[in-house]
């Protein structure tokens, strides 16, 4: 497991509150607290697990997606769907029928694995391995299209998704991005990891008026 999903696996109970926080604290409340530390740690962490359970039963999909698509359709060429991908900096695409509905979703994942790199855990192994090999392994994909390697049918969420049900989704499925479909089936928005811990951030600041 890289460093990086350890950091993403971090629960909020693991953030320890020591004593020093505490008498920090207290200090820099003005005037007398006729209070312990150990009753303010107690108050601390109910009144922080409750904002928390507050801020994930509340915020929804529909309040953090971001609802400009960025799509392509199932005969799209393969190298014109990685120039997307590389073009804004991102790790997926939708891909959408000529009615925008979804019918699978492209990612890294899936150039990764039509490149023979099942076994690569990462994509710093897929160059290592294009490295020794004597020809370029990306070679045998490039005359095909999206619909040849996209991941169907896609897992998708909706616009009343809560926070903590995406969090779920996220955690078990192991991707890092999701389309939010309406009622129709056409996509309305995309949420990633890093709108997650962009609410998550943005809630926690209001909640403490930080």
């Amino acid at each position: 497991m890289s460093a990086d999903r350890k950091k993403s696996d971090m629960s909020f109970e693991s953030i320890e509150l020591t004593e020093k926080d505490i008498f920090d604290a207290m200090k820099s409340i003005p005037g007398y607290l006729d209070i312990t530390p150990g009753d303010f740690k107690e108050l601390y962490c109910h009144a922080f697990r409750r904002a928390v359970e507050r801020i994930v039963g509340s915020v929804t999909a529909g309040d953090i997606m971001e609802r400009s698509i960025i799509s392509v359709r199932p005969d799209t060429p393969l190298p014109e769907v990685a120039a997307l991908m590389g073009e804004h900096g991102i790790s997926g695409v939708p891909v959408l029928d000529a009615e925008d509905k979804l019918v699978g979703v492209i990612s890294e994942k899936d150039f990764l694995r039509r490149m023979g790199a099942k076994s690569q855990k990462n994509f710093m192994s897929v160059i290592a391995n294009c490295l020794r090999a004597e020809g370029c392994i990306v070679l045998p994909i490039r005359a095909r299209r999206a619909e040849d390697i996209m991941t169907s049918p896609a897992i998708t969420l909706t616009e009343s998704t809560s926070l903590k049900e995406i969090m779920r989704v996220f955690s078990e499925k192991g991707i890092n991005r999701v389309p939010i479909t309406g009622p129709d089936g056409r996509v309305v928005g995309i949420l990633t990891r890093n709108d997650l811990i962009a609410a998550m951030a943005r809630n926690a600041a209001c909640s403490w008026n930080i």
